[in-house]
């Protein structure tokens, strides 16, 4: 049985998933903060891999830590430009100290549709421009993993580098075409689930 442990952000960054099969080894989505090792090994978890929505800084500043630990770090590769270059916004927007970003490579990346099988467990990569231009959700089983897409109540903005409005739209209807439920894990915010978004989210109804 699937179990996801979220990591609330300290200061102004993300939400921090671990996502486990077997409470041992897990796949870290967005982690926000360097202490983002501190607290997988809190909760004895070897991070294995690391998912990433989108490049923005918020969302990548344990990428270096869990890195160094041994785990293989993910994006789609359209967003792998914007992860590691000046766009990240992490100087404009004040999260680190100039120069004080932790660095990490990218080890692999990935296609939207794409099929991810890791720590025994089946992601599969849905490209949702927008936020980005090469931002993704994942889905796994019953539960979404929405980055900056969707939020409870609420959507991602699309003024920063790379982003669409359009794109944003297409992607939101991308969403809520999905089958059934599921519950929904967003970058910022609460959990909420598809069918709350579909039917109480302006921004997804149509």
């Amino acid at each position: 049985m699937l179990r996801v442990h979220r990591i609330d952000p300290v200061g102004f960054a993300a939400n921090t998933y671990f996502v486990t099969s077997d409470g041992k080894n897990a796949v870290a989505i967005d982690p926000a903060q360097p202490r983002a090792l501190e607290e997988a090994g809190r909760l004895g978890l070897n991070v294995q891999y690391v998912l990433l929505t989108h490049g923005h800084f918020d969302h990548t500043g344990g990428c270096a830590a869990l890195q160094g630990a041994g785990a293989k770090v993910g994006i789609r590769r359209e967003e792998k430009a914007l992860a590691l270059g000046s766009d990240n916004l992490a100087r404009s927007m004040g999260g680190y100290g100039a120069g004080e970003f932790p660095a990490y490579r990218i080890d692999f990346t990935f296609r939207g549709g794409e099929v991810l099988e890791l720590c025994g467990m089946r992601f599969l990569v849905i490209a949702t421009p927008g936020h980005t231009a090469g931002g993704a959700c994942f889905a796994v089983e019953d539960m979404l993993f929405t980055g900056d897409t969707l939020f409870a109540g609420s959507v991602g903005r699309d003024d920063l580098p790379t982003g669409n409005g359009a794109q944003l739209n297409e992607s939101l209807k991308l969403l809520w075409a999905r089958e059934g439920d599921a519950r929904v894990f967003p970058g910022h915010g609460d959990e909420t689930t598809l069918d709350y978004e579909r039917k109480y989210n302006g921004w997804m109804r149509w």
